[in-house]
């Protein structure tokens, strides 16, 4: 099994790119192939003393930028490292691909350049997110600004079917998120995507979910159009980062503080890596005909580790062949 590594993908690429490949070939065994500007990869190990030599390597000498339209990807930017690492993953010469770039870029590249899956509208990006009880998935955070109540529906079966295979959770509830749990709130859209999916074969649906009862846990597979899941997972992280850091400096405040933190630092440590989004790695962009991984832009060496981690799980599920045969089914039966 290979994976692809995008090295100049997110805001800490290359040296936690680098860091990350090192600790996946470690602990899981896995080859990897790094996409990006030899000369500058094997520098910037060299500075750091890492050792790349089980990575192969394959030349992109652009970088593609942030600012830059996504629909470039396709045109001008096409030999970027996030460019190259898609093309090669189009191509065969890798079993994933995984980058911290451009989530635009990587949406229209997995479409146009893997391309989707026969009878997938639109794929989708796909968080895992801790809570208080398991995590959840929240599909779709940001692929799709803009959605249709059947898109919706297609997230809803696509999500429900990642947690059961990849997840492991048996018949996993599915929930619509909306400013109100009665089946006549928001807007119009979304009551009729709610009366779509309360009649939905082969989902376990429960109904609204209400953004504040997300992190209780109360459902595996939260639907959302991209721009309200990007929202809210925008919020997740940063509410879950800031009482972090709030708990942290009361217990840093004093001497007599410092020494009540040390009663309870085994139960901190635990809360605080059973809601590290970071041990996730990354979204999948479901719906595409490989395995395609968009890690965090701020990814550190852990983050991109489980990123790796996260599509090697997506191989080993035969995650796709199943979407595709659910697809056929799906023709099949209109």
């Amino acid at each position: 099994m290979k994976i692809i590594v995008d090295a100049f993908g997110g805001d800490n690429a290359p040296l936690e790119i680098i860091k990350g490949c090192i600790e996946a070939k470690k602990e899981l065994g896995v080859d990897i192939m790094l996409t990006g500007d030899r000369d500058k990869i094997e520098k910037c190990a060299k500075d750091n003393s890492l050792d790349i030599s089980p990575f192969a390597i394959k030349q992109a000498d652009t970088v593609f930028e942030m600012t830059t339209p996504p629909t470039e990807i396709l045109k001008s930017k096409r030999g970027t490292s996030l460019g190259v690492g898609l093309d090669a993953l189009a191509s065969g010469e890798g079993d994933a691909f995984v980058s911290a770039g451009s989530t635009g870029a990587l949406l229209v590249g997995g479409t146009l350049i893997v391309k989707r899956i026969k009878g997938v509208k639109r794929p989708a990006l796909g968080a895992v997110m801790p809570t208080s009880a398991d995590p959840f998935i929240l599909v779709d955070t940001g692929a799709n600004v803009e959605c249709t109540p059947d898109m919706l529906c297609q997230f809803a079966k696509l999500g429900s079917l990642y947690m059961e295979k990849i997840m492991g959770i048996a018949s996993p509830r599915v929930a619509l998120a909306n400013i109100g749990t009665e089946e006549t709130k928001g807007t119009p859209m979304l009551v009729e995507t709610y009366k779509k999916l309360n009649v939905l074969n082969g989902i376990n649906f429960t109904g609204n979910i209400e953004v504040r009862d997300i992190a209780f846990g109360e459902a595996d597979v939260v639907v959302a159009d991209g721009f309200t899941g990007n929202v809210i997972i925008k919020m997740y992280e940063g509410v879950a980062k800031s009482i972090t850091n709030q708990i942290k400096a009361i217990f840093m405040k004093n001497l007599l503080s410092k020494l009540s933190y040390l009663g309870i630092k085994s139960g901190m440590d635990e809360f605080k890596e059973k809601m590290n989004y970071k041990k996730y790695g990354g979204a999948p962009l479901i719906g595409v005909r490989k395995p395609v991984i968009k890690a965090h832009g701020s990814s550190d060496a852990y983050a991109l580790k489980n990123a790796i981690g996260q599509a090697i799980k997506y191989i080993d599920s035969g995650f796709i062949d199943i979407v595709s045969q659910l697809m056929k089914d799906g023709e099949n039966n209109d």
